[in-house]
Formats: structure tokens, C-alpha cells, sequence
């Protein structure tokens, strides 16, 4: 889906800054407010702009909890992997030999 950008509104990443220096065209002589299509065209872009941040929020949360568990997994491999060879009696050199 295609965000529309009128020449008006922000061009570049949306910061808070920016959105509050923003000055919007005002309507026509007679007419109070803002140009409907350019208000329009700023809430469609914010909306996806925070769809997008919030869809990079998610990757990144699932990549961090897919790291958290391979590393869990990973300690508790060499935790078991140093408790089996502290167990195994030494062949050659043993207390029964």
C-alpha cells in the first residue's frame, strides 16, 4: 500500500520535533480550519508510519526472545557438559587405579 505525500506535508522520517513544527495550509478566505485532503494525508501517514514502527517492534522483540532462549539453551548445555566430566572417574589415572 502506497502512502500518499502531498508536497505539503513532511517529507523524511516523522520525528516529534517536526510533527510539532509542522504548519499545515489553512483553508480558503470565509473558511476556518485546515485543508481537509492535507489533514488527511498527515493522519494516513502517521498511521503508517506507527504501523511500521510498531511491525519493527514486534521482529525486534521476537529476535530477542529467540536469542535469550539459544543462549539459555547454550548455558545449560556447558553447565551440564562441565557437571558430567567433573563425574566421570579418570581412566587412567582414577583413585582406583
Amino acid at each position: 500500500m502506497a502512502v500518499y505525500r502531498s508536497r505539503h506535508t513532511l517529507t523524511g522520517p516523522l520525528t516529534p520535533d517536526r510533527v510539532a513544527a509542522l504548519d499545515l495550509p489553512r483553508t480558503r478566505l470565509g473558511r476556518r480550519g485546515y485543508e481537509p485532503e492535507h489533514v488527511k494525508a498527515l493522519l494516513h501517514r502517521l498511521a503508517h508510519e506507527l504501523h511500521e514502527q510498531g511491525r519493527q517492534l514486534d521482529l525486534a522483540q521476537a529476535e530477542n526472545h529467540r536469542i535469550k532462549n539459544a543462549l539459555r539453551t547454550w548455558q545449560t548445555r556447558q553447565t551440564r557438559t562441565r557437571h558430567d566430566m567433573s563425574r566421570t572417574p579418570d581412566v587412567a589415572g582414577g583413585p582406583d587405579a
